[in-house]
């Protein structure tokens, strides 16, 4: 099959682009290198991708034409470009231009064509809110422009959906960590901070936070998994995650005891609209997609570490 990939260059768009590949899939991916983080990450995502026969073009969904990136023979879209996090410094017109218009102009494109792939949609336990446990079909109640317009994009491709102009799911990912991991979340941090001796900003109360934290390969295999289930996952939302939880303090310290040392740390405000617990509940993934997440915090931990020693030491 073809696919199309958005933000490929990052974290989990990379991550999915390689299965893809592996799973001899012909992949045509983007991203617009944005610098919401050192744009050289990405290019090293991109690099090795690029190893693996996979190029990624350089492309801004809110500008420039689409119908020769979407084209007839495209079978299925993986949407993960977007706006992420939750971060002072990014602006609401920033959260909103990118994750609610960069999505609608997607649908735009689909709209026009005769052949429309399969849309996945890759959503965040941010829209469920400050506590992120609840199923797929409770409301949520976002808490930040983040969650909120992930929530907005998510809506309007089911909208299409529900009109029946496209085939659509939407996938909530949880709290993933692994290689290639963003450098300003949690465990890229905290493992420069500890390997390099720098303080780490531990937001207050942050510590006592309650995570699923989900290693990157768990996560990819349910996001594939939508290409054996498709029929099925029309239409329909799907929380992927780890049912275990563990505190920000257990996290921190299973990396000082995978380093051998204890990590400084230096006390920040704590940041509004973020979440104080999630845990996925993922029963309708287990009976659906066949869904059955198995790395351990620590196992994926070591890989991650691992991974920084090799690229940035």
């Amino acid at each position: 099959m073809k696919v199309f990939i958005t933000g490929a260059a990052g974290f989990i768009g990379s991550h999915t682009a390689e299965r893809l590949k592996a799973l001899n899939h012909e992949v045509v991916a983007i991203d617009n290198f944005s610098g919401y983080y050192d744009v050289s990450l990405k290019q090293l995502n991109a690099k090795e991708l690029s190893e693996k026969g996979i190029q990624i073009q350089k492309f801004d969904l809110r500008e420039g034409d689409l119908s020769s990136l979407i084209t007839e023979d495209i079978d299925f879209i993986f949407h993960f470009a977007a706006q992420p996090g939750i971060s002072a410094s990014s602006t609401f017109e920033q959260y909103f231009s990118n994750n609610i218009l960069g999505t609608q102009r997607i649908l735009d494109r689909l709209e026009l064509m005769e052949k429309k792939p399969f849309f996945v949609n890759i959503a965040t336990s941010s829209i469920y809110g400050l506590h992120a446990t609840l199923k797929e079909d409770e409301a949520p109640l976002p808490a930040s422009w983040y969650g909120v317009t992930k929530l907005a994009a998510e809506q309007l491709v089911l909208a299409y959906s529900r009109r029946n102009l496209l085939k659509s799911t939407s996938l909530r990912l949880y709290s993933v960590y692994g290689p290639r991991e963003r450098p300003d979340k949690l465990y890229t941090r905290l493992i420069d901070c500890g390997l390099n001796n720098k303080p780490f900003p531990l937001y207050e109360g942050s510590e006592a936070h309650l995570r699923s934290f989900t290693y990157v390969d768990d996560i990819v295999d349910g996001i594939v998994s939508v290409l054996d289930h498709a029929e099925i996952c029309n239409g329909e939302i799907f929380n992927l995650g780890t049912e275990e939880e563990n505190t920000t303090a257990t996290g921190i310290a299973t990396v000082e005891e995978i380093l051998g040392k204890s990590i400084d740390k230096e006390i920040k405000p704590p940041r509004p609209g973020d979440q104080s617990r999630t845990k996925a509940n993922i029963d309708k993934a287990r009976k659906l997609l066949d869904y059955n997440p198995q790395t351990t915090l620590k196992e994926g931990l070591e890989k991650q570490v691992d991974w920084f020693r090799r690229n940035f030491m």
